[in-house]
């Protein structure tokens, strides 16, 4: 009698990134686990990062604050207002896959002066630029910006051991991050199920990036998109980051390296659901050179979606995704750059 075993999705890989400093046998099995859950995957658990639940607490508790302000101090910051995409964006304003998404967020970025598109230049130049605060609570910008630093030297040594794991140079991309990468940053709210009973959180989606480090509360949503083609739920685990690889990573490896679809469902009744998205990008203006790596003769090839073309110029991939997400923003300030319908 033969024994079928079903594949268990009941969690992610967990990976633990400190074994990278406990000798060459654990470092030899971290990058086994990398291999797999980003071969496999493209997602993951990520345990020994080294950030501090005090430095945790600090982010919430200033995010917690942001969302307890009045609606007039956080429509004051509304994103229609920026041409870079920067600021508050009220629930059910922004959009994937055509679809409004029942979440409101603060986008940050790095904290730079605007740069607006001389002729000629590639309109992504509008993506840089400032970020907006609230006047009532001014140490939400030392906190996030602190964030945004912090997570940025994991990431870095995440992708590092990464590359490493798959038999790449560790510090091929090192000329496209740098003092003019282009971090993102996401404080979300999910208010709970829409009126109308739609539980679209944010839909299905890839993320732009090269890698996106997600801190999520306990109430749980995110979802997953596994190899049986099914959605599956990522049970929150205390301490950890949930990893994706971004699209940027299956154009550098051809496809070997996957960007996985994954969503977020509202949380029931009006049940509040608090989450930080990370994303480790590149340059705006970085072109992503293929990846020398031994397996390149395995890759399958990227994704094709013609409603989802990717780009090997990140600022084109990002640009790409704004215009989408945000429409109010973008028919505000971009008219020139969305295509008729």
């Amino acid at each position: 009698m033969t024994t079928h075993t079903a594949t268990s999705y009941d969690q992610l890989p967990i990976v633990d990134l400190s074994a990278a400093d406990r000798g060459p046998q654990a470092r030899a099995l971290l990058h086994a686990q990398l291999h797999s859950a980003a071969h496999d995957v493209g997602f993951f658990q990520l345990v020994g990062h080294g950030v501090t639940r005090a430095e945790t607490d600090a982010l919430l508790t200033a995010m917690r604050a942001f969302f307890a302000l009045p609606e007039a101090d956080r429509l004051a910051l509304d994103n229609t207002g920026s041409p870079h995409f920067r600021g508050y964006t009220r629930t059910g304003d922004e959009h994937t896959a055509g679809a409004r998404d029942w979440r409101d967020q603060l986008d940050i970025g790095a904290e730079r002066p605007a740069r607006i598109p001389a002729p000629g230049e590639p309109p992504y130049w509008w993506l840089q630029g400032p970020n907006q605060w609230p006047a009532a609570l001014p140490g939400l910008r030392t906190a996030a910006l602190t964030w945004l630093d912090r997570l940025g030297t994991v990431a870095d040594r995440l992708l590092r051991e990464l590359l490493t794991a798959i038999g790449a140079p560790a510090d091929f991309y090192d000329p496209v991050f740098g003092h003019h990468a282009h971090p993102h940053l996401k404080l979300v709210r999910y208010p709970g199920s829409a009126a109308d009973g739609t539980g679209q959180g944010v839909g299905a989606h890839k993320d732009y990036g090269f890698l996106t480090l997600l801190l999520q509360d306990t109430v749980g949503g995110l979802q997953v998109e596994r190899e049986d083609g099914r959605f599956h739920d990522v049970p929150p685990l205390d301490g950890a980051f949930v990893v994706n690889l971004g699209e940027l990573l299956e154009v550098a490896t051809n496809g070997y390296l996957l960007a996985t679809n994954h969503r977020v469902v509202s949380p029931p009744g009006a049940t509040e659901r608090f989450s930080v998205p990370f994303f480790y990008n590149p340059r705006l203006d970085a072109r992503i050179e293929p990846l020398p790596f031994p397996h390149a003769a395995q890759a399958p090839g990227i994704t094709t979606d013609p409603t989802n073309p990717l780009y090997a110029e990140y600022g084109y991939n990002e640009l790409k995704g704004k215009l989408r997400a945000h429409p109010l923003a973008a028919r505000r300030h971009h008219a020139d750059l969305l295509t008729p319908a």
